[in-house]
């Protein structure tokens, strides 16, 4: 259903979004028939499913999703019968491993944190226009402002009319606000404080019909999202059992015997788009419009009289919603001008010249830079470029090596893709290795500080958050949310704070020192060693749905040992040195964190490789 949507909108030139799922690589390109089932719009949302620096590079716009209209303040979750291991693979995860989004952005509690991801993205993907999708609430115009002023390049305002089938029903009838309330708030603040010309603002949330665009422009809005209508065009009946795998009509099921009951077809899209275009224009001349930028936020235009006469809406009091503002003659009510992110200002540009021969002949190299805490998002840039040229497989290991000194900006290494290495002598700031792809990053203490490196905090918090693959050694402490979402990295620290390996699905987290409180909330897969010398660790971990275990097995044996060899080749570190030197007797010390429905779903996995052979 997603790919026939996706085929419908690139036909017509508008943008299919991918939703939180992230997208499998084949789509990225065109079939024999000429049809391309890429999806413009790309979703970051919070659990950051298949967000890569290749998926970030195959944009046209980018979606931070901050909230949904069907269910505000709300993550979604993926019960583990439904993540199938063509959806495990599309999401970076395991097979039959359930799937969380966390309800908060785990690198947003501020629009000063918005604002980095926004520069994160836009360094991820130069091309791309980045979009913020807000909810309809009350106060969503000065959200709206701030979004404006921490640069994205669109607003969306979602209605509580639309959203999943599989939004619980407490979410969906008493949850969100009409889209009406949201888009007219947002249009009057941003106008008020002359800042609508900076940004564009779309609006969703059940449109329908050519009437539906028409109000929403008439309020504001100049961009506009469908997805419950052409998901009925599509064959859709809204049974609301989306979660349930029941589909009946196999749009939303991965049931093989259901999902071939399904008919949609791109043109049945195309053909609903184009009633809606072609009601919408005849609308447009009732009221004298030319274009759609000439009737955006012509409020005047809207007649209440028939809402306020009927008997149902009697002494319903519309003046808020259609108040507007006064501004000079000449100011325009639309976007007018792009924003200046200042992309051109980053360090990256200079890596990327005199990392050439890497680049394009896959030679390997070596490069020393000096680093600052303003230079934020290293790495995003030149594995961009990377992306570019070679997809997801990046260059060969180690290819380019980056060696940095000094204290590094948020978000160092974020998107960081295979090939590269990027070592820093010195510290760095929040939100590292942010959605890392298969990088290599090392941070380690300056050879002459006189510090010790297992009681120092070398890095801030919300470490490798959405990390899909690579390897990361810090030598030091990191803050809180360690691993955070990591769904394939492998990393090892010298100690975290509270929070660590939330909402984990995969990877293998080593942590040779004190863990913070609530360590693995919401995680679901993945593996984790701890180094619990002063017999601390069982108070700070949520033992509900973890087994803690001893290790030994050999592979775990053999896996933890020669991570932590990594760690001390990496980095020289003096506790990793101790604890090889001393192995027999540190090994008892160690635990293995092994999560319930992780256990689980090797079992199933391995159950149904026998039935195969």
């Amino acid at each position: 259903a997603h790919e026939n949507l996706a085929i419908a909108m690139n036909r017509i030139g508008g943008k299919s979004n991918s939703g939180e799922g992230g997208e499998d690589a084949d789509r990225f390109y065109k079939n024999q028939t000429g049809d391309w089932r890429n999806s413009a719009i790309k979703q970051v949302a919070s659990g950051r499913f298949g967000v890569t620096s290749d998926y970030l590079t195959n944009a046209q716009e980018i979606q931070i999703k901050m909230a949904q209209g069907a269910k505000p303040g709300e993550g979604g979750q993926l019960p583990g019968p439904k993540v199938n291991p063509a959806i495990a693979k599309t999401r970076n995860s395991t097979p039959y491993v359930g799937l969380i989004s966390p309800p908060p952005h785990h690198d947003i509690y501020s629009i000063e944190d918005l604002s980095q991801l926004i520069y994160d993205l836009k360094s991820a993907n130069r091309k791309a226009r980045i979009n913020v999708k807000l909810v309809s609430e009350v106060g969503v115009g000065t959200v709206a402002a701030g979004v404006s002023k921490a640069k994205a390049d669109v607003i969306l305002i979602s209605g509580f009319d639309g959203g999943t089938g599989a939004s619980p029903l407490t979410s969906l009838k008493h949850a969100g606000l009409p889209w009406e309330l949201g888009i007219a708030e947002a249009q009057q603040t941003l106008v008020l404080n002359d800042l609508r010309n900076r940004i564009v603002l779309e609006c969703d949330g059940q449109l329908k019909t050519g009437r539906d665009v028409a109000i929403a422009c008439l309020l504001g809005a100049e961009e506009f999202g469908f997805a419950t209508a052409p998901l009925v065009a599509s064959g859709c009946i809204m049974m609301r059992v989306c979660h349930l795998n029941t589909c009946p009509v196999g749009i939303a099921t991965q049931n093989p015997e259901l999902r071939k009951k399904f008919k949609g077809k791109p043109e049945h899209v195309v053909n609903y788009m184009y009633f809606v275009a072609e009601e919408l224009r005849e609308i447009m001349a009732q009221l004298g419009f030319r274009t759609v930028k000439e009737m955006v936020g012509q409020v005047q235009k809207l007649d209440r009289n028939a809402a306020i006469d009927h008997y149902k809406s009697a002494g319903i009091d519309l003046t808020p919603i259609l108040h507007q503002i006064d501004v000079p003659k000449n100011t325009k009510l639309y976007n007018t001008q792009k924003q200046q992110h200042h992309i051109d200002d980053s360090i990256e540009f200079e890596i990327i010249e005199k990392a050439h021969p890497a680049l394009f002949r896959k030679e390997k190299i070596s490069l020393d830079f000096p680093i600052h805490n303003t230079d934020r998002a290293v790495g995003a840039i030149i594995s961009n470029e990377i992306s570019k040229i070679y997809g997801a497989e990046g260059l060969p290991e180690n290819t380019l090596k980056l060696n940095f000194t000094g204290s590094a900006g948020q978000s160092f290494g974020a998107f960081a893709t295979k090939g590269l290495t990027m070592v820093v002598n010195g510290n760095t700031n929040d939100y590292l290795g942010k959605g890392l792809s298969g990088a290599k990053l090392i941070i380690k203490v300056p050879d002459k500080s006189t510090l010790q490196p297992e009681n120092n905090i070398i890095t801030g918090n919300v470490t490798l958050y959405g990390a899909t693959s690579g390897e990361a050694y810090i030598n030091g402490k990191a803050g809180e949310r360690f691993c955070v979402r990591n769904s394939g990295a492998h990393a090892v620290v010298e100690g975290i704070g509270d929070h660590g390996c939330e909402y984990m699905t995969g990877g293998v987290a080593v942590i040779l020192g004190e863990v913070g409180r609530n360590f693995g909330a919401g995680m679901s897969g993945g593996i984790a060693y701890i180094f619990d010398e002063k017999k601390t660790f069982e108070k700070r971990c949520n033992k509900e749905a973890l087994n803690l275990l001893a290790v030994e097995e050999d592979n775990d044996i053999k896996e933890l040992r020669e991570l932590i060899e990594n760690h001390y080749n990496a980095t020289l570190s003096p506790l990793a040195q101790r604890i090889l030197e001393n192995w027999e007797d540190c090994l008892p010390k160690f635990i293995k964190i092994f999560p319930e429905e992780y256990k689980q779903a090797l079992i199933r996995l391995e159950r149904e490789k026998l039935e195969t052979i």
